[in-house]
Order: structure tokens, then sequence, then C-alpha cells
């Protein structure tokens, strides 16, 4: 670090290092730079360094050191006012306010020597002419602090009476305070309304939005405004994170996480700040950070969580028990100082209110990954309660209702028939109710169930039934077909399948047995479509003979049955149509025969895909859908609505697509697992955003991201679907909300699982976030390691606009090498890619760099040179009108580049104060070389007709000011006339129009010795 000579130097140390970021190496270099200015021995840098060390400190952990560089500031006022310039006197009188609070968040400094100071402030500010607003601020600030009510309402009141003048807060701070003066009267509506110009973009400092983002965000839980509550969240942690003075505002994020179900992040933001738990110098946000860690610990411990381990004060390990122990003595020790110093309970009470809280939200999804830190709410699939198992359950009462939910096809039917299992032990039971529970058990038993049937076929064959023993077999062979054994199965299936029909025709067995064995026969023979079907049939016109038969038996119509040509197709399809044939007409209130009509139009919607018959199997997928819903049994379309879902959007009927899938979801509901859930809202999305409806596919997106993370599937379903949020946040202008989600996507997102593509377009939309928020160092990381996949890529057009975009990102961070190097890629790819335009556009960016750097005018000359003859020969090789159009444009705004480069190069060169005749003779050569270049600018301009107008009007202006450069106020007159010419006809509307003639008049009211050189 160089030594400091000089008191420009030292200005210079002073504003690099106000640049640094906040925190203990920012203020020791503050101190190194005080002693600094001390050995230059002038009392105006001591005055400034004095400055600058107490405005580091107030932005830092250690606000308690202020007061030290303060007080010797006010004492060389006192003794020595003219040593005082008038920005250091104005800032003198400024910092009393930061004194005051600083005073007012220090327990040990008694409250009588805060009023005396508060009196002192409104002495001085008298004196100095200044109206008494930030007066009546501070005194709000006391008022409230100790809780006197009446006071402080005085107060608000004369604040806000009172003239604004220097003394003021900036409008986004004074709004801040005044809505949070609200908040503390309970109006958060008014506090909101109070805060909205902040939080729209019309006001802001240097710490503003963050604390009005950060203050907002409980109000907006308690109003139910959860979607701005999440928004607020996500920008404004983004702002605070980095500013180790905000810990106040950093804990009302933590505290955010703790009443909205969000615990896990609420410990990630403790693990980031590990020095908030311990630093000292600011115990007012020590007590408010410690205050939200007790709430956060607690929750956690509430939720049977109280031995996970935590992050907290350095030197141990942490359980969130232990941590909540220790977080609310240190609030409580803290609030008890305050309080004692105040002669009030008012701060204790606040803070044991705020470690208090409960939650607000169950679980309020953010987008961002979060591995959860509780268990998932209960119940993830809102099902009808399971049978209650009293200590002496009522095995009768048990089997009643294990009956009418299997009768219904409820859901839980199985763990009904499991619970009268296991009630039932050794009792004796009649025939039938055996065969029921060994017949239930085999179904939840899968393959390993198949024996179990045929046990429960021969108790209910005991037991008089034998259609429901057949209709047990015949599950028996359908699991068996499920194993891989479809011939077994099939053989198995006809003796039964035959059988039954023999019974059915002599009234030995009811609609709902037979509908049982024809339907297993069907799915069986579906299985041999899904495993082996030679290929999608030819529509025919009439079934074959074997096809007549069976449809014969079945009651259904040959001109029914026969859609495909002899095969597994064709009997599948008749087997199904069988079902139909049986169960249509005859459902009733029957759950399971209306299920077994829209299972069976499922089953030919399979068929008629596998046929290639996209519209018909759609078709059937609705109507399957509907027959499952009109049963009562909605949980069952969901399938078929993706399925048509997925048919639709093949056909290309988006439209379709996107009903289906508002269909599965309201019908799935609660019922579909959170895997399910998070694939239905992913693909809602998707559709939605595809009509341009983004604001709605951000909803269904981060809905996907939220069940893929209860699903455990945060780095595969969930990286995927945080990867279309950040996209759908970032066309919505989100930038901030975006770049946290896709800063969450990125560590999951891998080439492996969601493909390169996805990689680089998830770089390259937080690349884009980070250039919006001036983040330009890192967006240009961002698009270089997109780049370099894209490198890769047999089509470069990525590549060469990544490289394009990671040089402008480069040159907006300063880093003029690097970015040259950049634009220098992208230039060689677009010169491949035969892309003239960005070829010419990389050039004279290149030029403008050169400039800035050490190739100098020399090499801006070059390159912009270069420019032009890129353009002018692809303009002349162009065959196109439209493209040769294009191009004149192009040449034209390169001139136009060209012509201010040239300006600004000579204007630089006359700023060095160059005296020799030789050099003044070069910068007028120069100044009348940019001339020519915006001469030709304007001509080629004027070639594009009304197109070209304002560009033309802007070249020729920017001549007129050449003109006046070169001593010759006539000839710049003469361009400004014709300008005003050209727009003689136009009204007053154009804005660009109105800027045109505005600067055409100043053009003419210059002097005759033109502008001044």
């Amino acid at each position: 670090m160089s030594e400091i000579t000089d008191f420009d130097a030292l200005r210079r140390a002073m504003a690099e290092n106000s640049e640094e970021p906040e925190g203990p190496a920012r203020n020791a270099r503050a101190e190194e730079l005080l002693a600094a200015a001390e050995r230059l021995d002038i009392p105006l840098a001591v005055i400034e360094a004095l400055g600058h060390q107490l405005k580091v400190y107030n932005y830092s952990s250690e606000k308690d050191r202020m007061f030290v560089p303060f007080a010797r500031l006010l004492r060389m006022w006192d003794e020595r006012p003219e040593d005082f310039d008038e920005y250091e006197a104005h800032s003198l009188h400024w910092v009393f306010k930061w004194v005051s609070a600083g005073m007012l968040d220090q327990p040990h400094i008694p409250l009588a020597s805060i009023e005396k100071w508060l009196g002192e402030m409104e002495h001085r500010y008298r004196l100095a002419g200044y109206s008494e607003r930030a007066v009546r601020s501070a005194e709000l600030s006391v008022a409230a602090h100790i809780g006197d009510r009446p006071r402080a309402e005085r107060a608000y009141a004369a604040w806000l009476a009172a003239d604004r003048d220097r003394m003021a807060d900036c409008h986004a701070c004074e709004l801040h305070g005044q809505g949070a003066w609200q908040v503390k009267r309970g109006s958060d509506e008014e506090a909101l309304e109070l805060w909205r110009p902040v939080l729209e973009g019309e006001y802001s400092c240097a710490h503003e939005p963050h604390t009005v983002l950060a203050s907002s965000l409980a109000p907006l839980l308690r109003l139910g405004r959860l979607d701005e509550a999440r928004s607020h969240h996500l920008r404004g942690f983004r702002l605070v994170r980095p500013m180790e003075s905000m810990r106040g505002a950093y804990a009302d994020h933590v505290e955010f996480c703790a009443l909205t179900g969000n615990e896990a992040r609420g410990l990630e933001l403790l693990a980031e700040r590990p020095a908030y738990f311990t630093d000292t110098g600011h115990p007012r946000s020590r007590l408010d950070f410690m205050a939200v860690v007790t709430l956060l610990t607690d929750r956690l411990t509430a939720l049977g969580l109280g031995e996970r381990q935590v992050p907290g004060p350095a030197g141990r390990a942490w359980t969130a028990r232990e941590l909540a122990a220790h977080a609310r003595a240190a609030t409580l020790e803290l609030a008890e100082r305050f309080d004692k110093r105040n002669g009030t309970s008012y701060v204790g009470d606040r803070a044991r209110a705020r470690m208090a809280q409960r939650p607000l939200v169950e679980r309020l999804p953010l987008g961002v990954r979060t591995v959860r830190s509780a268990p998932a709410p209960a119940p993830v699939v809102a099902q009808p309660p399971a049978p209650d198992v009293p200590e002496q359950p009522d095995l009768s009462a048990l089997l009643t209702e294990a009956r009418r939910l299997s009768d219904t096809l409820r859901p839980n039917a199985l763990e009904a028939w499991a619970a009268v299992a296991q009630a039932a032990g050794d009792a004796e039971l009649d025939t039938r109710d055996r065969a029921e529970i060994a017949d239930h058990e085999a179904m939840a038993r899968g393959p390993e169930g198949i024996a179990l049937f045929e046990r429960a076929a021969e108790l209910y064959a005991e037991a008089g039934d034998p259609g429901e023993a057949l209709a047990a077999r015949a599950r028996g062979a359908y699991v068996r077909a499920l194993t891989g054994e479809v011939d077994a199965a099939l053989a198995a299936i006809a003796g039964l399948y035959d059988e039954t029909l023999a019974l059915y025709a002599e009234d030995a067995t009811g609609v709902r047995q037979t509908a049982s064995v024809v339907m297993s026969r069907a799915r069986i023979l579906m299985r041999r479509v899904h495993e082996g079907t030679p290929g999608p049939m030819e529509p025919r016109e009439a079934p074959g003979a074997d096809a007549d038969a069976v449809a014969a038996g079945s009651g259904v119509r040959a001109e029914e049955a026969g859609g495909y040509a002899q095969g597994p197709l064709a009997e599948a399809e008749l087997a199904v149509r069988e079902v139909l044939a049986l169960v249509d007409g005859r459902v009733g209130d029957d759950v399971r025969l209306a299920a077994r009509a829209a299972e069976a139009r499922a089953m030919l919607a399979e068929l008629a895909g596998e046929a290639g018959e996209d519209e018909r199997a759609a078709e059937l997928c609705r109507q399957s859908a509907a027959t499952y819903v009109d049963a009562g049994l909605p949980w069952f379309a969901v399938e078929h609505e993706v399925r048509a879902a997925a048919l639709a959007h093949r056909l290309g009927d988006a439209a379709g697509a996107e009903r289906a899938l508002r269909a599965a979801l309201e019908h799935g509901g609660p019922y579909v697992e959170p895997a399910g859930r998070a694939q239905l809202h992913l693909q809602l999305a998707e559709v939605v955003g595809a009509r341009g409806a983004v604001a709605e596919a951000a909803e269904h997106a981060l809905e996907a991201a939220h069940w893929a993370d209860e699903a455990g599937e945060s780095a595969t379903l969930g990286a995927w679907a945080r990867h279309q949020l950040g996209g759908f946040l970032l066309r919505q202008g989100r930038c901030a909300e975006a770049a946290e989600v896709l800063e969450s996507a990125l560590p999951d997102l891998s080439a492996e699982t969601h493909g390169d593509g996805a990689v680089v377009q998830a770089r390259w939309w937080l690349g884009d976030c980070l250039s919006e928020l001036g983040e330009h160092r890192a967006a240009a990381e961002h698009r270089l390691r997109a780049a370099e996949i894209a490198r890769h890529w047999p089509e470069q057009q990525d590549h060469a606009t990544l490289a394009h975009l990671a040089a402008e990102s480069l040159s907006n961070a300063g880093l003029l090498e690097e970015s040259d190097q950049a634009y220098a890629r992208a230039g060689e790819l677009w010169r491949t890619l035969g892309n003239p335009h960005f070829l010419v556009r990389s050039l004279r960016a290149r030029a403008w760099l050169a400039l800035r750097a050490e190739a100098g005018a020399r090499g801006a000359r070059e390159l912009m040179t270069d420019a032009v003859h890129t353009c002018e020969h692809a303009r002349e090789a162009a065959a196109d009108p439209v493209r040769r159009e294009l191009l004149t444009d192009e040449l034209a705004h390169t001139h136009r580049q060209f012509g201010d480069l040239l300006a600004r190069s000579a204007a630089a060169d006359e700023q060095d104060g160059a005296t020799d005749e030789t050099e003044d003779g070069a910068i007028q050569a120069t100044f009348e070389a940019a001339l020519v270049q915006m001469d030709r600018a304007a001509a080629l301009f004027g070639t594009l007709g009304a197109d070209g107008l304002h560009s033309r009007t802007a070249a020729e202006l920017a001549a007129a000011w050449l003109e006046t450069d070169l001593g010759r106020p006539a000839e710049a007159a003469a361009r400004a006339r014709a300008v005003l010419a050209a727009y003689e006809a136009a009204g007053d509307g154009d804005e660009t129009v109105r800027a045109r003639r505005a600067e055409a008049t100043e053009v003419l009211g210059l002097p005759e010795t033109g502008r001044e050189r």
C-alpha cells in the first residue's frame, strides 16, 4: 500500500476505502488514513479523515466506536469553524442524527445524557438555520424506544409538520421511519402504503429499499399478502446479505423464515453470519437478532428437532434446544439493560412478545432450495381418516368400515383391511370374513400375494360364492402377468373366463364378479400388448372369425369390436369392449362397476395410442376421466387427464393440454403424492408460460419446486422447477428474485441429469439478472462458464452470443483487457457464422475499449476502420434487398460511432492542454475526420427514408456540434435549420421530435464564436 504524501492521495484513498465491503478491515484502514492525515498537518485533511472514520464505523458492527471521532470533530468545530469547508460543516451537522440514534442503541449511555444530547442537537440546528424536522424525528425515536406513546405521537406529528430541508433524511429513509412507527401503532396497512414509493423504486439510497423490504415482511404476513412477502424476502435478503451493518434487517429475514415454515432456510441464514451472535458494538441489533434466534430454535424444538445440530456462536457445537436457551438468556439480559436505563419494561415486553410468536403460515414456498428441517406437515395426501383402532377394537365395526371403504374404492381401503386382520388375531371369524381378509392382504402384497389369492378363492368357494372365488383367482392371474409371466397368466385366465361366463349365464354369480374376471382378462391381454406388440395395426373394416366369436359370446356387436387387424391389439380391444358391454347400463350406484367402465375406456385409449390414433386416444382418456369423476372417484381420473394432456400436446392442441392438466390438479388435489403434484405443476407451468401467462407460470413452477422438495427430489425435479421458475421471474423483470432462485438451482443442475442445455440456460438467465442488478463481474463469470459449455456444441450461435454478452459484462466491470479478449472471441465466431451485424458490433465495442486502454486512439481507429470495411463488404455482397437495407443501417451506425469516437479522442487531447502548434493541428484534423464520419452516417440514414429520420437528424446535430468545435458557427446553424426543416410537418406528440427541435434551437442560440473549446 503506497504511502500518502499529499491531500489528493488521501482523498483518493478514502474514496477507495468507501467502496470496500463493510466490516473491521474497512474500519482499520480508516484508522490508518486518519493517522496519515495527521502527518500531512492540514486541518481540513484531518476533518475529512475523521468524517470518513465516523462514517465507516456507523456502517459496521462497531457502531459504538463512532462517538470518539465525532467528539473530536465537534471540538474542532467549536474551536476553529473556519477550518471546515461548506461540505464538512454540513456533514458535521448531518451526523448529529447518527450519534443521537447511536446513543439510544447503547444501553450504558444514560437516558438523561440522550435527552441532553437531543437538546444540544436542537440548539445547534437552530443556530445553523435548519428546521426542526430532523430533531423531531430523533425525538420520536427516543419516545418510541421507551414506550412513551403520547410523546411519540406528538413528535411524529411535529416531524411531519416541519419543513424538509438539507438536514432531513432522504425520502426513502424518512418513509421507512414513518412506516416503522405505524407498525408499532398496529397500522400495518398504513405502513405498507407509506413504504410503497420505496418498494416500487421511486425513492432509494445506500440502505433503502433494504430495510423497508425487511420491515415489510411481518406486516405482509399478518395481512395474508403472502406472495408479496415471499418476493420481499428474496429481493431484500439479497440486498442485506453483504452489508455487515444491517443485523437488524437480517434478523427480520430470519424471523420471516421462522414464521413461514422455512426453518431450514432460517438456519442457513444463521450459518452465513456467525459473527452476529457475538458482535457487541451495537447492542440493540444484537437484541433483535438473538430474539429471532430464540424464535427459530424454539420452533425447531416444538417440532421435535431440539437435538438437531444448528449454527451458533463459535467455539462449540450447539443443538437447537441449547441455542434456544442461550439466545433467550442473551435477549432477556440485553432487554433488561435497556429497560433499566429507560425506566420502563417496554423493550423487554416487545422482546418477549417477539420470541413467543406462532407461525403465521404452515409453510410458504420460496422457490429456493432448502432441505426441510422438520417433518412434512401431515397429511401430505388428504385421504379419508383411517379407521380408529381402540385398545379393545370392535371387530364388527372394523369389518363394516373396511367393506365400506373397499366397496367405494377409497384410497385407504387396504389399510382398513390390515387393521381388521390385526384386530382379528386368533379370533373365530366366519369363512366369508376370512376370505375377504386374505383377498385384501394378497392385493396389498403384490407379487408376493399370488398364493394368498388362491387361499382367498378357496375360502370364497367354501363360503358359497363361486363367482368371487373365480374373481380372486383371476386377480392372482393378473398379478402373475405383472411379474412377466404373461403366457401363464393367459392360460390361467382362459378357464376362469369360461367358468365365469357359464355361471353368469345361469344367474349363479353377479355382474360385479363377472366384470372382475372379464377385466382381469383384459388387463392381462393389455400386458401382452405392452410387452410385445409387433407394431401399430392397420385399421380394417370388420373383425376376423376369432374376434367375432369372442364378441358374440360377450354380447358385443361385431361392428363395434374390430378396430385393428389380427394380433394382440385386436384381441385386447375385443376383451376391453366386452367389459364395456357387460357393465354399461348396469352401473347404477355401484362405484365398482363405474370404475370398470372408466378403466375400460382408458384401455381403449391406450390401444388407440398404440395404433397412432392420437385424437381418438385423447377423447377416450377424457371419457375415462369423466366417468371416474362422475362416480365420485376423482383421484383415479388424474392419470388419464395427464395422458390426455400429453396427447393434446403431441397434437399441437395447447389449450386442450392446459385444460387436461388443470383438471388433473383439480381432481387429484390432495390425493396426489408430492412428486406427482410437482410434475403436474411443472407441466402446467410450461404450458401456460408458452402462451405468455408468465405470472401464472411462475406460480406453478414455484409450487413444483415446493412439492419436489417435499418428495425428496430437490436435486432432480426440484432443480428443474427452480430453473424454470428463475426464467419466468426474469421474464417478469423480477431480477433479484430470479437471481436468488437460479443461484439456488445451479448447484443441483447437471448435464447428466438435466442436460447441458439446462445448465447453459440457467447461467445465461443468471447473467442477465446480475447484469440488470449491476453485478457485472458475477454476470461475466456466469456468461463465460455458459459459453465454455456451449463451445462444444455443433451449433455455435449460443457460444457466440454468450461470449459477446460476457465481453459486455467484463467491460461494465472495468476489466478492459478481458473484455477485449471476449469480444475478439465472439467476433471470430460471428465471422464463422456469417453474421456481419454482430461481427461489426464486436469490432466497434473493441474500438471503444481500445480508446480507454493502452491501445489508445490509434488502436481504436484501426478497429473502427475494420468495422466500417467489414460492413461495407457485407453490404455489397447482399443480394436480398431487406438484408441490404439492414446492413445499410448497421453501416450508418458504424460511421456515427466512428465520428463519436474521433470526437471523443480529440476532445481528450484538447483537455490535456496541448499548446504545441503541431499537436493543435492534429486535434483540428481529428475533428475534421469526425465530421466526415458524421456526414457519411447522415447520408446513409437518409437513404432509409422515414425509418432512418431520427437517426439522420441525430447525426446532423452531432455534425453541427463538431462544426462549432471547429469554429464554424454558420455551418453549424445551417445544419440545425436543416433538422428543424425535417420536422416541419411533425407534431409535438413524439418525444424524439421535441428533443431534436430543442437541441437544434440550442445550436442556433450559440454565439458567433461557437461552443467554447
